[in-house]
């Protein structure tokens, strides 16, 4: 099984040091890129200079995630396309538990391994732990990580399982089946893409699973720190584009319970004093009517299967039940 381990760059030149000696050593037989979002760093000539093994793709402007990766993985061939955040140090053995889950069977289109915190390796990491879900009002939470609330890592999900989302940080995926969902949806520039098109892969009949004998560690905040409100206005408005494109159900009830939650979220921002949040979600709101007529579009072309998820209100169980970890949240949904 032909490998490619492709790493998108914008500017982090000081992370492609730290990170890129761990993926050249433990990647064994796999064939690693990095595709470079038109950085002004020194991010190139570094490669050039220390790493000149490594095939790098140029894209002319940035892209963003999703178009940066669409880009080019146009010129990516190898059979399982690993799409790896600069700011992530792998393990030795971390492709091998991937590609054997892959081999069981040509109906898993993508997965994730164990992804856990560089600053304390004992827990998971807050972008897709051990493997994401999302629930009936797509708010997403994963196997370890339930909106802040971070568990520690103690062999509860040394389990390979089937999961609704896979981690962007580390997203591995059948090449036929990335062409075939059409890549990912480049209006969305960053954030919960992946969702989406884990979703749009579910409804053409493939399954996303966690390999939980592969595991790496993740910086996070590499490219946008959590605090930026630019990661707010993506992550808002995004989801609920991914809602309206992908819900089975009708999604007008489900977009006018989301926006009153969103209302919520944002008072919280003020109270906290956090304006610029506060504004980032009017923001979205706002972006998010302009694309209606996009969203609606996709979603006629796409279709719905029948989806099942956990549980319906991950805020009500979080906030109101107080369960903080997924198995606690998995026995009370018995």
């Amino acid at each position: 099984m032909e490998v490619a381990v492709i790493i998108l760059n914008w500017n982090g030149r000081k992370l492609l040091e730290k990170y890129l000696p761990s993926v050249i050593t433990h990647s064994e037989n796999a064939k690693i890129y990095v595709a470079d979002n038109a950085s002004s760093d020194d991010s190139l000539e570094f490669l050039a200079k220390q790493f000149p093994e490594i095939i790098i793709l140029k894209n002319t402007t940035n892209l963003g995630f999703a178009g940066g990766y669409n880009e080019a993985l146009k010129y990516v061939e190898e059979e399982v396309y690993v799409l790896l955040n600069n700011d992530v140090e792998v393990t030795q053995g971390w492709l091998t538990g991937i590609l054997s889950l892959f081999e069981t069977s040509k109906k898993i289109a993508a997965i994730q391994p164990k992804i856990k915190s560089i600053q304390n390796p004992t827990k998971f990491d807050y972008a897709g732990a051990a493997g994401g879900f999302i629930d009936a009002i797509g708010y997403p939470y994963c196997r370890g990580r339930i909106f802040d609330h971070i568990e520690e890592d103690k062999g509860q999900y040394d389990t390979d399982i089937e999961i609704f989302w896979a981690s962007g940080a580390c997203f591995a995926i059948r090449k036929n089946c990335f062409r075939k969902a059409k890549g990912f949806d480049e209006s969305y520039f960053a954030h919960q893409e992946e969702i989406d098109l884990c979703w749009r892969l579910k409804n053409l009949g493939y399954s996303i699973w966690c390999a939980s004998k592969s595991e790496v560690y993740h910086q996070g905040g590499g490219t946008l720190s959590g605090s930026s409100p630019k990661k707010t206005f993506l992550n808002f408005r995004n989801s609920l584009n991914t809602l309206l494109k992908n819900s089975k159900k009708n999604p007008l009830p489900i977009i006018l319970l989301r926006m009153i939650l969103d209302g919520l979220a944002a008072l919280r921002f003020i109270f906290n004093g956090q304006l610029l949040h506060f504004f980032a979600i009017f923001k979205a709101h706002i972006s998010f009517y302009s694309l209606i007529p996009k969203m609606l579009k996709q979603r006629k072309r796409i279709e719905k299967k029948q989806q099942e998820f956990i549980i319906n209100s991950i805020v009500w169980h979080s906030f109101v039940l107080n369960i903080k970890s997924y198995n606690a949240l998995k026995n009370d949904n018995k």
